[in-house]
């Protein structure tokens, strides 16, 4: 998919409905990450990325890269802008706070007779 006019102009968009604001003069359409759900009920995974202008670009352009086989049955896409993350910096202090509580582990546990216990 080449840039078209529409690509290039309303630099600096500050989006509507579906739009995601980017950076004026860059040259770029704002990044959306992808995610798909194969059949079967399974969780949605991160699949990639792509570029466009607003929601429903994204979701066609995601449509025609992510899902040409058939075997997604929902999409997801997310500006990238908006997603929050932890960082490997965050991995003691962010993740640690369950360790200290006892109750989340299965120790006081009674397995019932009769189940097998792998």
């Amino acid at each position: 998919m080449g840039a078209s006019s529409a690509a290039v102009s309303g630099s600096g968009s500050t989006g509507g409905a579906g739009q995601v604001p980017h950076a004026p003069g860059d040259g770029q359409w704002p990044l959306w990450e992808v995610f798909v759900q194969g059949p079967g009920g399974a969780p949605h995974e991160h699949a990639g990325s792509v570029h466009a202008v607003d929601a429903d670009t994204a979701l066609q352009n995601a449509r025609d890269v992510y899902a040409r086989r058939g075997e997604v049955v929902s999409m997801w896409v997310v500006p990238s802008n908006v997603i929050t993350a932890s960082t490997p910096e965050d991995v003691g202090p962010f993740f640690d706070p369950a360790d200290d509580k006892v109750y989340r582990h299965p120790q006081f546990y009674k397995v019932p007779r009769g189940v097998r216990v792998f």
